[in-house]
């Protein structure tokens, strides 16, 4: 009974590294590959949700979520698969928006500026990326995302925000979304959140890693120590993980609390969205926390009052 349980165990792993592997291998993630057509994609996103219902079910994370990390061929990567508690018209109709995707971004503590530029030819977003406090955006790193909507079917969507530059040298900065219905009233979605590094973008990440966040760690449980507590992945990985959490928690907060066309420029539930982020953020103190609740809501205030005062391009 108990070699049957952990050859199950064993099969159900080795489906979901292949499966994982297989995904990289598609455009969602930014790697090389012919796109697959919405039905296969759809199709692969419904095995992985059946390959990881185990995970879903029983993780430290309190909620059905599955966070993988990679750092293989200069490229930095983080994968969640989660199920949201929010219809699949609701989150087609908010991440098909790049005015609503600059609501989310603006979440995360280091978006300084987010705002969508759309035209006929190309819609992108304007980002500055920063430090986690208050700073000019003169201080802050300037990223061009383009974003595209490259599935919308009623049963499987697809978008990505890429930028050919990113902070700390970093290049090839992805952040991609693809959804299917699971039910009326829950969406199975997947994150991918990867840049890719040379040398002196490595070089930067490791001196800020054994400086400014010299105690951060990553979600990844790498071992235990002689007491039999955990130790966490820390380096690149962990910075990468705790970059895709917080972009996670931005899109699930967005959902909970999500903008409509006919609110702009009011937007009634920003705050509730910034509150909700925090909160939900302290869930996992030991990766994400960095400052105080005040001094967020603060912050992003005044971040918010920039954006609204900066002239329309």
């Amino acid at each position: 009974m108990f070699a049957t349980h952990d050859t199950q165990a064993l099969r159900q792993k080795l489906m979901v590294v292949f499966l994982i592997l297989f995904c990289q291998t598609q455009n969602v993630s930014g790697q090389t590959g012919d796109p697959p057509t919405p039905e296969a994609a759809a199709a692969t996103l419904r095995a992985q949700h059946t390959a990881l219902r185990e995970q879903l079910a029983h993780n430290p994370f309190q909620q059905p979520l599955h966070l993988d990390s990679s750092d293989a061929d200069g490229v930095l990567r983080g994968d969640i698969h989660a199920v949201l508690e929010a219809p699949f018209a609701t989150v087609r109709t908010a991440l098909s928006d790049p005015s609503q995707w600059c609501d989310i971004l603006m979440l995360h503590l280091n978006i300084k500026y987010c705002r969508a530029t759309l035209n006929q030819s190309q819609q992108r977003l304007k980002v500055y990326i920063g430090r986690k406090f208050e700073q000019p955006l003169d201080d802050a790193t300037p990223v061009d995302f383009i974003y595209q909507t490259t599935a919308d079917a009623a049963d499987y969507m697809q978008t990505s925000l890429h930028a050919a530059s990113g902070p700390m040298g970093t290049s090839n900065y992805r952040i991609a979304v693809e959804a299917i219905p699971l039910d009326p009233a829950h969406t199975f979605l997947h994150f991918s959140f990867s840049h890719a590094y040379g040398f002196a973008a490595r070089t930067a990440m490791r001196i800020y890693l054994k400086t400014l966040a010299s105690a951060k760690v990553g979600f990844t449980i790498a071992g235990t120590d002689s007491d039999g507590q955990p130790i966490h992945i820390g380096d690149v990985r962990g910075m990468v993980e705790r970059n895709a959490m917080r972009y996670y928690l931005a899109i699930d907060t967005y959902l909970k609390f999500p903008n409509t066309p006919a609110d702009p420029p009011r937007d009634p539930f920003r705050e509730e969205r910034l509150q909700h982020w925090f909160l939900a953020t302290e869930r996992y103190p030991l990766q994400l926390h960095e400052v105080t609740q005040n001094e967020y809501l603060a912050m992003k205030r005044k971040e918010y009052q920039r954006i609204a005062a900066a002239p329309k391009e």
